[in-house]
């Protein structure tokens, strides 16, 4: 038996149970992995909350961890037992002191990489990655708009956008968040709950507007979003942390012609070469210093109600991981 959080029906922070559950021998093609540390993101809010039904109840949680390969099954070639390993796979359960899953969804870690480094940045920066690399190809010289810069994603993406030469315009919500964000690369911190982002957009381009905006807020910033883009621009929606924008009109891209994109992770490394292609690059940004991965909070595993509390107040920021 090892200890686990588990949610019986979808819900508030209450419905996560720190109980007993049993981990069978890894069947063939899986591996069972002794966790480490523990990534949590905002998708695992999705998944309490039933944004992403599961599917099916009693559920585990969580996408993302760090630690040791335990017991391989059949026919596993991509991990030996004892290899240090990282992911960012569904299906749901990395809340727990160990669990089963698929072998080609484990990363081997470098041994240069902490474990509670690997668990705070396997989802997030792989997120980063494809964002930056794939969804739209930022360029040096490009200027961008980050919305929540000083999150855990919008660290990652600051710094690594600067590495590749372009200007950060990064949304953040206090003064405090901005020296944070200033910090990790973003140019031009605007403090959202003072100032207008698209009036301040407007300023720093003087009026020539974006290529590419990446917006993980949802409905309180999707619309003005779009304001700043130029014509033909690129408004990236990969979260929804204020909601889900109810009745879009597909015609309110027309005037510019905006493309409007909902990419997720898991399409972008859904074979193994595209996720050992992400995870390689993000460990090369990483050794090399150009991207500095920063866990700003810790929990115990049994704590994690009160980590998603935290998290959904929208006031925290850089990493969040749970210590089984």
């Amino acid at each position: 038996m090892v200890k686990a959080i588990r949610i019986q029906k979808p819900g508030p922070a209450d419905v996560l149970v720190y109980e007993d559950v049993t981990v069978p021998p890894p069947g063939a093609g899986e591996a069972r992995v002794a966790h480490k540390a523990i990534g949590i993101n905002f998708i695992d809010v999705y998944h309490r909350t039933g944004v992403y039904p599961q599917a099916s109840y009693p559920a585990g949680i969580g996408m993302e961890g760090a630690g040791i390969v335990e017991a391989i099954g059949a026919g596993v070639t991509e991990v030996k037992v004892g290899d240090r390993v990282a992911y960012a796979s569904p299906p749901p359960g990395s809340y727990a002191e160990a669990r089963n899953l698929k072998a080609a969804s484990l990363v081997k870690l470098p041994a240069d990489i902490p474990f509670e480094q690997a668990a705070g940045m396997m989802l997030q920066g792989m997120t980063v990655e494809y964002l930056l690399r794939r969804t739209y190809q930022v360029k040096s010289g490009d200027t961008i708009l980050v919305h929540a810069a000083a999150g855990g994603v919008g660290l990652i993406l600051c710094q690594w956008a600067k590495h590749i030469g372009a200007t950060v315009i990064g949304t953040v919500s206090s003064e405090a968040k901005a020296e944070l964000a200033r910090a990790h690369g973003c140019h031009h911190p605007i403090i959202y709950t003072k100032e207008n982002f698209v009036e301040r957009v407007k300023e720093i381009t003087n009026g020539k507007l974006l290529p590419v905006v990446y917006d993980s807020i949802g409905k309180d910033t999707l619309m003005k979003s779009m304001e700043c883009l130029r014509t033909r621009g690129l408004l990236v929606s990969f979260g929804q942390a204020s909601g889900k924008l109810e009745n879009f009109d597909t015609a309110s891209l027309a005037p510019r012609s905006l493309y409007l994109t909902r990419p997720g992770l898991f399409n972008y490394i859904a074979s193994r070469p595209e996720l050992e292609e992400s995870a390689n690059a993000l460990f090369e940004v990483v050794r090399a210093g150009k991207v500095k991965i920063e866990i700003h909070h810790k929990y115990p595993l049994k704590d994690a109600r009160q980590a998603h509390i935290e998290l959904e107040s929208r006031k925290t920021t850089g990493g969040h991981i749970l210590i089984p």
